[in-house]
C-alpha cells in the first residue's frame, strides 16, 4: 500500500494519556532528549520546513505530538528528556506523560515501532540508556538512529556510529545514521518504519 507523505496533518497535541488518539491506525513513536533534533528529523522525514514545531528551548513541549500521515499511520512525537533547567512538576508530567503513551495507550498493541534518536556526537547519555533499558524490558521493537552525522568528519563518524551499534543496548539493533541537513537517512528509515507498520 503506497503513503502519501505529503498528506500529513497534526491530529492532537496530547497533554494527558486520555488524549491518545484512539483509531486503529500504526504508531510509530519517537523517543529522544530534547536537543536531538527530534523535530528537525520529522520535518525531513515529512518533506516539511516546520510541521514540528523546533523549540528555541530544548525541551519546552510536554505534549506527544500525533501527525496522521495519509489516514494510514500515526507518528506520535514524544516529549523529549534530559532536560536540565525543568523543575521538578514538569519532570513529573513529563515522565507521567510518556510512561502514560506506553501503558494507557488504548492502541499499545498498534505500536509498531519506537525509532530511538541518539546525539552521534556524543553516543547513548545517561537519560538514553533509561529509554533503551525500558524499550528491551517492554519487548517493544525498536530502531536507533543517530542524529547529526553532518557534524562530524568521516574519522569521528567511522568511530562514533561503531561505538553506537556496539553499545550493550543497542547491539544487534539497527543504527541509521541521519542527518537532517543533508538528508542522509531518510529513504532508509521510512523504508523501516513502512516495514514494521506493515505496509
Amino acid at each position: 500500500m503506497a503513503i502519501n507523505i505529503q498528506n500529513t496533518n497534526l491530529k492532537i497535541s496530547a497533554g494527558v494519556p486520555s488524549q491518545i488518539p484512539g483509531d486503529p491506525k500504526p504508531q510509530v513513536a519517537f523517543s529522544g532528549r530534547s536537543n536531538v533534533g527530534k523535530s528537525s528529523l520529522i520535518n525531513t522525514l515529512l518533506g516539511r520546513k516546520s510541521l514540528a514545531r523546533v523549540s528555541s528551548s530544548p525541551g519546552k513541549t510536554i505534549t506527544i505530538n500525533f501527525y496522521d500521515v495519509d489516514k494510514k499511520l500515526y507518528l506520535a512525537d514524544l516529549p523529549g528528556y534530559g532536560f536540565a533547567k525543568r523543575n521538578p512538576e514538569d519532570k513529573k508530567k513529563w515522565s507521567a506523560l510518556t510512561d502514560g503513551y506506553f501503558t494507557s495507550n488504548k492502541n499499545i498493541d498498534r505500536l509498531a515501532l519506537v525509532v530511538q534518536l541518539v546525539d552521534s556526537r556524543v553516543g547513548p547519555t545517561k537519560d538514553d540508556e533509561m529509554m533503551l533499558e525500558y524499550l528491551r524490558a517492554a519487548e517493544l521493537p525498536f530502531v536507533v538512529v543517530a542524529t547529526k552525522t553532518d557534524k562530524l568528519n568521516a574519522t569521528e563518524r567511522k568511530k562514533n556510529l561503531e561505538a553506537i551499534a556496539a553499545h550493550p543496548l543497542i547491539a544487534g539493533e539497527k543504527v541509521i545514521p541521519f542527518s537532517s541537513l543533508k538528508g542522509e537517512g531518510k529513504d532508509e528509515l521510512w523504508k523501516t518504519i513502512l516495514a514494521y507498520a506493515k505496509f
